[in-house]
């Protein structure tokens, strides 16, 4: 699933091949899935799209963001874009098709469940993308450790330090999967209640939220999830469904797999200890 790592990575990607390229036609739901969320009506994004030429792709949070002239295209979540030069061949299932003048294609797919927009400036109203042009990103130097622990003001004692980094977009656009390794390196455990944290323990938390997410990012993204050309990330996960099968890498012991909190967390008992 898309989290900030892939989708600054996959942007950039976007922007140094599509940007300038001119939409020659769109084609959504060639094959058709249930938990593909369209904005607005997904057959008029061909008369809307074409014609428009890209102008700039970017990311905010957990979303990509592609521009084609007054036009936005927006995906999130579950997509899988990938890019096709004119002679190679494109899958025959998708979702959403686009095609350039030049006969070259990106193509997006669904990974459990998927939002994509095809919008004008002023139409489009989703509170999770609001919030993602909100807040700060962890990437940014708005997102300082004042900030961070504001982030605590007024919460449920017992709430888990995983509830309270991956969910009611808090941090938007880090989840289940960045969570994993975040906790690693500031060895703490999932299920730890955010009352159990000192402040020695909330600053390395911190730290491993803004170093973790900015060397998964620098490096192209996780290698649990594909870039623009089908290829893994190069930030080889420490833990995921990838690697929990490996010793832990500063002990050497199992490592657990539990599921927890509607997904799988991952951790090392000795080295995570429950506070």
């Amino acid at each position: 699933m898309l989290e900030i790592p892939e989708t600054n990575a996959l942007s950039g990607q976007l922007r140094d091949t599509i940007t300038g390229k001119t939409v020659q036609k769109a084609v959504t739901n060639a094959s058709p899935h249930k938990f593909a969320f369209f904005f607005a009506d997904p057959a008029a994004y061909s008369e809307r799209l074409s014609g428009k030429t890209v102008t700039h792709a970017d990311a905010a949070a957990g979303f990509i963001r592609i521009f084609c002239d007054k036009f936005q295209l927006l995906f999130n979540d579950g997509v899988n874009l990938r890019y096709y030069a004119p002679s190679d061949p494109v899958p025959e299932k998708h979702q959403l098709l686009i095609e350039f003048t030049d006969g070259s294609k990106m193509v997006c797919t669904v990974q459990m469940y998927e939002g994509l927009a095809a919008f004008d400036a002023g139409e489009y109203e989703n509170p999770y993308y609001t919030v993602a042009l909100e807040k700060p990103s962890p990437l940014s130097e708005e997102f300082d450790l004042t900030y961070f622990l504001e982030l605590f003001s007024g919460l449920k004692a017992t709430l888990s330090i995983k509830a309270f980094l991956a969910t009611e977009q808090r941090i938007p656009g880090l989840g289940n999967g960045c969570l994993q390794d975040i906790l690693f390196n500031a060895r703490i455990n999932p299920h730890t209640k955010i009352n159990a944290l000192t402040d020695e323990a909330k600053a390395n938390l911190f730290d491993a939220v803004k170093n973790t997410l900015r060397t998964m990012t620098e490096q192209g993204g996780r290698n649990t999830e594909r870039d623009l050309f089908g290829n893994p990330g190069g930030y080889h996960t420490i833990l995921s469904s990838l690697s929990w099968q490996n010793p832990c890498l500063a002990c050497g012991g199992a490592i657990t797999k539990q599921a927890y909190l509607g997904g799988s967390v991952y951790f090392c008992p000795h080295c995570q200890p429950i506070l």
